[in-house]
């Protein structure tokens, strides 16, 4: 049977991540630099370890007026320190909550900058090695990201988006484009069912794009996300495709 891993950005302050928890098996959550507060960071992974649901350190630049959706030149040395202080913050509050950080999923600009810059991608790279190399990084499907990811000596897992729309070329569309966010339940989870079985997504001009991932993203801010991921985890089911966890080849919940 194929698998494929359902995650969602969770821990922001915003959505319903219970709900969310009940049907996803990665919790990318927020560190507090784009979103979120401690409290309510330790409340979200505390639900995520009695679901049983794997967390990952969901940073991002500091940028909360943006919510993080704002490309910045950060120079190295600040940015290598910058991803080192969240993952740290999350391990701690991880292991308060009875879990572990076991990846890392950078948010928003950071997340479409380092999919194609060579200079922040290494800096990430860097620092999540040197907090603890068994972490693996999550990436745009089809970027060269991934082929640095490997090279580095970590394990990249390459990440498709259920609610976001695809160029030809296989990016996403920008946020601020019309049509760049999808809000169709049905239409969404069918198009993720075939991704998993084809590779193939339909981009946003109606050409075909091959997108190879380990993983699918639905936001959780996103409006109706709970109806969306319990559509695409249902579609996914039809299809004969079962969900489980990147960062546990065994962990499949039914």
């Amino acid at each position: 049977m194929k698998t494929i891993d359902l995650n969602s950005d969770l821990g922001e302050g915003m959505g319903d991540d219970d709900a969310m928890l009940s049907i996803a098996c990665s919790a990318n959550v927020a560190c507090g630099f784009h979103a979120g507060e401690p409290a309510g960071i330790l409340r979200t992974l505390r639900q995520a370890a009695g679901r049983g649901v794997a967390v990952g350190a969901h940073v991002s630049y500091a940028d909360r007026e943006h919510f993080g959706r704002r490309a910045l030149d950060v120079p190295s040395e600040q940015l290598r320190a910058q991803v080192i202080y969240q993952i740290g913050a999350l391990k701690a509050l991880a292991a308060v909550a009875g879990t572990q950080v076991r990846y890392v999923k950078p948010h928003g600009a950071l997340y479409n900058t380092i999919a194609h810059d060579r200079r922040q991608a290494t800096d990430v790279i860097e620092a999540i090695r040197a907090v603890d190399p068994a972490l693996a990084l999550v990436g745009l499907a089809g970027s060269p990201l991934l082929s640095w990811i490997r090279e580095a000596g970590l394990r990249p897992v390459a990440e498709a988006f259920a609610d976001r729309a695809y160029t030809a070329a296989g990016a996403l569309v920008p946020r601020e484009q019309p049509g760049a966010v999808l809000h169709d339940g049905l239409a969404i989870a069918q198009r993720m069912a075939r991704l998993a079985r084809e590779g193939v997504v339909a981009a946003i001009d109606g050409t075909d794009v091959r997108v190879q991932a380990d993983s699918i993203c639905v936001h959780g801010d996103t409006p109706g996300a709970v109806e969306v991921a319990r559509s695409v985890r249902a579609e996914l089911s039809r299809a004969g495709i079962a969900v489980a966890c990147f960062a546990d080849a065994a962990g499949a919940r039914a």
